[in-house]
């Protein structure tokens, strides 16, 4: 069957059902083979490195799509693949978001004892990019993409803020869009080696970095929140779970008014001040250019919408995927795991049927409040045992069959990326160094 993308009408199975048990093999099998080998521990210094499960996902299926011409035809993860495993994604997050919320309802009496912090995260987010990334993206002679690269982490958000203040076309959206291609490449490996080894300092109390890794996006949180719940108790790593489910929640939501309205003319006016001042240092010379980035090609796919059957076939794909992990990587039995799973799917699908009536409804946010109200202590009877079978699924669990499918959106990126300057790369993970230890820092202050 040929490779050929499939026509922008077409829904994105269409092209190629007889291949999809290729891409649903590969996410499996990596999936059960990481949990098989489980954490590397790499010593650093008087710090270290853990490389969990989940990043070994990530890894292997870039690599897989990276070099699936050299296999045989049958066997090649061509771009259709690609794509259709980025559909999945889509609604594979979705599930992420609802353990998180139930996760949220059952842990609210600790959420609450954070709440200034999380109230005040946001502070964090928006001036640790701005300090740490502006001044560096300015001394590397970085121009106005200075400014969409470094008000915020550059996820989707950020793009549309961008797009509708200055248009994608713009100096800015350059900007914002190497921090998206960067952020997408390297940023649940990078936020999973910098949680590692700051995690290993003893600088910061955990449940700070806990709430540190909610910087609003799905895959770096979990990625950071990997090496921090590393070897916690399961009562800790469930309060540790909720509190960064929390911060991303928040840093998804009133995140985005406070970059739309605060960070980015803040951003703005400080670039003004700063440029002339900073933009005359020698490395500052020449500057980089992203003049060339093609923005339809980077987002190509990216608005993408699965049907009810892709949604349906993700959520078989990621209960088969976390009953497998929780197995393999945890010693939870499947016949343990499928309860907790079944709630979490039925939640997505209710959901998902409401989006179809309500088309104007928050999904993320409707997902997110409903899965919380669901294991709040005394919100309904059955409360207490929603809770109990939803602590049976690992969080871990449901990370490692998300990244080996966000490996794929990573493989696809990796063109783009290569036409990125060293310059913007490093000033894009230094913004997300500043949204990590910004949250940290706030949090630390009201402990």
């Amino acid at each position: 069957m040929s490779d050929a993308t499939p026509p922008a009408h077409a829904p994105p199975s269409a092209t190629f059902p007889s291949r999809l048990w290729l891409l649903l093999l590969v996410v499996l099998a990596t999936t059960a083979l990481a949990e098989w080998i489980g954490a590397i521990t790499i010593p650093l210094g008087p710090a270290s490195i853990v490389i969990l499960p989940m990043l070994m996902t990530l890894f292997a299926t870039t690599l897989l799509a990276v070099w699936h011409p050299r296999f045989p035809a049958s066997l090649q993860l061509g771009l259709p693949l690609q794509r259709y495993a980025d559909t999945l994604l889509g609604t594979a997050l979705l599930l992420f978001i609802v353990k998180l919320g139930l996760m949220a309802g059952y842990n609210i009496d600790a959420l609450r004892k954070v709440g200034w912090a999380l109230a005040f995260q946001e502070i964090g987010h928006a001036f640790g990019t701005m300090v740490l990334a502006l001044p560096l993206a300015l001394l590397l002679g970085i121009k106005r993409e200075a400014v969409g690269a470094t008000f915020s982490i550059g996820r989707e958000t950020a793009m549309v803020i961008i797009g509708q203040r200055y248009g994608l076309q713009s100096a800015e959206g350059r900007g914002v869009l190497a921090e998206y291609i960067t952020g997408t490449v390297l940023g649940a490996v990078y936020l999973s080696l910098l949680a590692s080894v700051v995690a290993a300092t003893g600088i910061f109390d955990i449940r700070s970095l806990a709430m540190g890794a909610g910087i609003g996006s799905g895959s770096m949180m979990a990625a950071a929140l990997g090496p921090i719940t590393h070897g916690q108790s399961p009562e800790l790593v469930r309060e540790l779970t909720a509190i960064a489910g929390a911060a991303n929640l928040i840093a998804g939501v009133v995140g985005f008014y406070f970059a739309a309205f605060i960070t980015l003319p803040a951003c703005s006016w400080l670039y003004t001040r700063l440029e002339p001042v900073l933009g005359r240092t020698a490395i500052a010379r020449r500057a980089p250019s992203t003049s060339d980035l093609d923005v339809a090609a980077a987002m190509e796919g990216e608005d993408d919408r699965p049907a009810l059957r892709d949604s349906l076939l993700a959520l078989a794909l990621m209960a088969a995927g976390i009953t497998l992990s929780n197995w393999i990587g945890h010693g939870v039995a499947p016949l343990q795991t499928l309860p907790g799973v079944t709630i979490m799917v039925g939640i997505v699908l209710a959901g998902l049927l409401l989006k179809q009536v309500v088309r104007k409804l928050p999904l993320m946010l409707f997902l997110a409040i409903g899965a919380t109200l669901v294991t709040i202590p005394g919100g309904w009877p059955l409360a207490g045992r929603a809770a109990e079978l939803i602590n049976q699924v690992q969080f871990m669990s449901i990370t490692t069959t998300v990244l080996a499918l966000a490996g794929f959106a990573v493989a696809r990126k990796l063109p783009m990326f290569r036409r990125l300057g060293w310059r913007i790369v490093v000033v894009s993970l230094t913004a997300a160094t500043g949204a990590f230890l910004g949250s940290a820092v706030i949090a630390e202050l009201f402990h």
